[in-house]
């Protein structure tokens, strides 16, 4: 039984085989593909040929990168007195004016620093006449100097702990000069320091805010850009000032124009450098964080190119179709340059194709036809 069970298992591998061999008799080797054309396939394709010809070109770097935010235009905002969050109409996203009521924010210390801020303002008018008073008497030799420094000293005192209150108020947005004994509130307001949108939110209304906690963060997209990593291989083909085409993958057909802004001076882990770029206009559906592919391109160079017509992407290889005679054409494989632009592709072993006659329009008609011939 073992026996049969083995030679059946040596069948099946042996069939496996030969199958296997037939389908890769099928699979079409592109270096060594002709086409034949009859004449009037020939008259119907309307092609055109050309040679490979020297060429003034730009060299692309192809870049990744990911949309970055300035640390000056990442705002957290706290409470540095701490409070009981009353109200909050914010959520991730929402966008926010400068100068908007953001938080209203209670506690029972803003009523006892608006107090105290008070009664030593009106003590401290009265230590200022007392203080003159004797400064006067002093003079006069009418009053001894003890009594003359005592009084001083309690006004410079008052003087200090006002100013010290006074700046306690501003933490919380109270405004001294106009704090009266009616405006005493227990609740004061949190404004947004610029227009931009919130990103985070760290506490729910009646959560009682720590003074070191972070309340909201706020992004200011006035300075977004476009942080690229370059390879330090690469690094003196980048100066300020270049132009770079960035694109999301979602969206390749959607390219936003930068400029290169600054070049970091020190080499990452991963011997890549920082780049940063300015958008020349910045979408704001580009949210900070999201990565982004990003193309620059890096001064022309002359070199022998042929257009982007001729050149067809295939099993993983780059091939064009040169003219054997009249009606035979053969696919041959190329190595393409990072030089390009929108009509023409640098190609690297240009001595394999010159001085030959090479498809330039209808060569993907070429590769149909070949196909569907490999395909019988």
């Amino acid at each position: 039984m073992k026996k049969i069970i083995s030679i059946v298992l040596t069948a099946q591998i042996l069939v496996g085989c030969i199958n296997s061999d037939e389908n890769s008799e099928k699979l079409i080797t592109p270096e060594q593909s002709v086409v034949h054309l009859s004449d009037e396939e020939l008259n119907n394709l309307y092609l055109q040929t050309d040679t490979i010809r020297l060429q003034r070109l730009n060299q692309t770097l192809h870049l990744k990168g990911y949309i970055d935010v300035p640390p000056q235009n990442i705002c957290l905002m706290s409470v540095p007195l701490g409070g009981y969050l009353k109200y909050t109409h914010l959520l991730p996203g929402t966008p926010v004016k400068k100068g908007e009521v953001i938080a209203i924010l209670e506690d029972p210390q803003y009523i006892q620093l608006q107090e105290d801020f008070l009664k030593t303002k009106i003590q401290l008018s009265a230590l200022e006449k007392n203080y003159q008073r004797q400064k006067e008497l002093s003079e006069q030799k009418a009053v001894s100097d003890k009594t003359y420094e005592q009084a001083k000293a309690e006004y410079e005192n008052a003087k200090i702990l006002l100013k010290s209150l006074e700046e306690k108020l501003k933490l919380i947005n109270i405004q001294a000069e106009t704090l009266t004994e009616e405006k005493i509130s227990s609740k004061v307001q949190l404004y947004a320091p610029f227009t931009g949108y919130v990103t985070k939110i760290n506490f729910s209304v009646g959560k009682y805010i720590p003074p070191s906690e972070v309340l909201f963060e706020l992004v200011n997209p006035d300075d977004i850009h476009l942080n690229v990593k370059v390879f330090e291989n690469d690094l003196p083909y980048i100066q300020t000032g270049q132009k770079v085409w960035a694109y999301t993958n979602q969206q390749p057909d959607k390219r936003y124009l930068c400029e290169v802004i600054l070049i970091n001076k020190a080499v990452n882990a991963d011997r890549t450098i920082d780049v940063h770029c300015h958008f020349q206009k910045y979408d704001e559906r580009l949210i900070p964080g999201t990565y982004m592919q990003a193309e620059i391109l890096t001064g022309d160079s002359l070199i022998y190119a042929l257009p982007s017509s001729a050149v067809l992407f295939f099993n993983n290889s780059y091939y064009v179709f040169t003219q054997q005679n009249k009606n035979e054409f053969k696919m041959q494989e190329v190595k393409i340059t990072e030089f390009k632009n929108e009509n023409f592709i640098g190609i690297s072993n240009y001595n394999d194709v010159i001085k030959k006659k090479i498809v330039t329009k209808g060569a993907y008609s070429l590769l149909m036809k070949m196909k569907n011939v490999g395909e019988e």
